[in-house]
């Protein structure tokens, strides 16, 4: 894949270095000499990934990956701290300061490509998330996620699969200071727990006595519920077929033997910042894609989500010679509860006519509010006379127990009226079919309401 990548680095043989490597790679190459000069592109160019250098005259790597992160235009590009810094203590600052991951000088080909490849992956995923939960924010419906919020990362849930003694132990001693970890040195059992549980992160050793870790790679790829679960292996030196294969089935990040504890711990804790991140949005995403469908007040679907999925009903019916059955529901002379009791009583008899009908049909029913007190309910592999006494059914539960308003200071007595349409044609729409059912509505309202009438087509 292509990306935007930014090189900040005072000494201009450094950059050239770094310029060839990523063009040689297909990748758009900026640069910079100084942080401000590196802030200013920022600002006016998109980027997908910064290689940033530490020690720099003026402004230092640490201070420009803070205003990076603190700014919130900028706060989600991927930040790698290239430097001959090499001891703990800087890898924590760095972290400290918001960065995403970093490289030793000098720095290896293999190590350059895989960081800037899987971190301009990443980018790609999360901008698209955050361009989604940003439109349900312009609506309304969602509030900012602030990535920086909390950048302290605690109790994550990680499962070490490896099943040399001395490795695992080392690794999980590491972790064990800030997360709950969990060992299982079986792979193929691995899978079976990491499916049932709910775990954060992953830890794979790559280098299993009598089993390929790069399977396990793949079968935690594969399984929807494991999917965006970050992965991290554990490589030998100089493994670098199977470190890229890793990185081509999806692997998040690795680290190279003999593993240092603090990198360790770092690298789980950006993981996992990460996951939780877009866990977050994909969760705002799932939130706003379920209120734009659904009605706020009954929290039946939506007149749009009917009009979308009734045809699709209508279309699966016809095509497998199934019958379908729509029932049109009017809350009868629900505009005097308005004007006798007020709105918030119409408004609870509207919460509550919505209980009676979920309590009353199947969980392959469709029921929709379809404007004011207007109600739809599809039934699929449902026959007219089913339909009907399903709508019959309805209107005796709702006829025989009062509606309760006003916080329950009152009740009062609700019926219903409903007409019930099956399809009749093969070339029948979902259009004829709402049509008919609205006619027949027509006629239990005209002829007394508080009853059923059928299609006669």
């Amino acid at each position: 894949m292509t990306a935007r990548v930014l090189v900040v680095d005072d000494i201009l043989a450094n950059i050239k270095l770094l310029e060839a490597r990523l063009t040689a790679e297909y990748f758009d190459v900026l640069t910079a000499m100084n942080g401000p000069e590196a802030l200013e592109i920022c600002q006016r160019a998109k980027c997908d990934v910064i290689l940033l250098d530490i020690m720099m005259p003026g402004m230092d790597g640490f201070e420009v990956c803070r205003r990076l992160k603190a700014n919130p235009e900028t706060q989600f590009i991927p930040v790698v701290m290239v430097t001959a810094l090499d001891q703990p203590s800087d890898k924590i600052a760095g972290l400290e300061a918001g960065a995403d991951d970093f490289l030793t000088k000098p720095v290896s080909d293999i190590a350059l490509i895989t960081r800037v490849k899987s971190l301009a992956r990443l980018k790609t995923l999360t901008d698209e998330l955050r361009m989604r939960s940003a439109t349900s924010r312009d609506m309304g419906i969602t509030e900012e996620l602030d990535y920086m919020k909390d950048r302290r990362i605690d109790n994550g849930r990680v499962l070490i699969v490896d099943d040399r003694k001395s490795s695992y132990e080392r690794i999980a001693k590491a972790l064990k200071v800030k997360h709950d970890v969990e060992i299982e040195i079986d792979p193929c059992e691995a899978v079976f727990r990491a499916a049932e549980s709910d775990y954060e992160l992953f830890v794979v050793s790559l280098n299993f006595k009598d089993y390929d870790g790069l399977r396990l790679c793949s079968q935690i790829r594969s399984l929807e519920r494991m999917r965006h679960i970050p992965v991290l292996i554990v490589v030998e030196p100089e493994d670098n077929a199977r470190l890229l294969r890793g990185l081509d089935l999806g692997v998040n990040d690795y680290i190279i033997r003999p593993v240092d504890s603090n990198e360790l711990l770092a690298r789980a804790d950006t993981q996992l910042r990460r996951k939780r991140y877009t866990d977050m949005l994909r969760s705002t995403v799932q939130h706003s894609m379920e209120l734009a469908i659904t009605d706020g007040l009954t929290g039946l679907h939506n007149r749009r989500y009917l009009e979308n999925h009734l045809q699709t009903l209508v279309n699966e019916a016809t095509s497998r010679g199934k019958p379908l059955s729509v029932v049109i529901v009017d809350i009868d002379y629900f505009k005097s509860v308005n004007d006798t009791h007020g709105h918030d009583a119409g408004d609870d008899v509207l919460r509550e006519f919505s209980q009676r009908i979920k309590s009353n049909l199947r969980s392959v029913d469709l029921a929709c509010r379809y404007g004011g007190e207007e109600f739809v309910i599809a039934m699929p592999e449902t026959d007219m006379l089913v339909a009907s006494r399903v709508a019959e059914r309805l209107r005796q539960r709702v006829a025989e127990r009062e509606f309760v308003i006003q916080d329950g200071s009152m009740s009062i007595p609700i019926t219903i009226s409903a007409g019930v349409a099956s399809l009749s044609h093969l070339d029948d729409s979902a259009e004829q079919l709402l049509k008919r059912a609205d006619q027949a509505l027509y006629c239990a309202k005209r002829d007394g309401r508080n009853r059923i009438v059928a299609d006669a087509a």
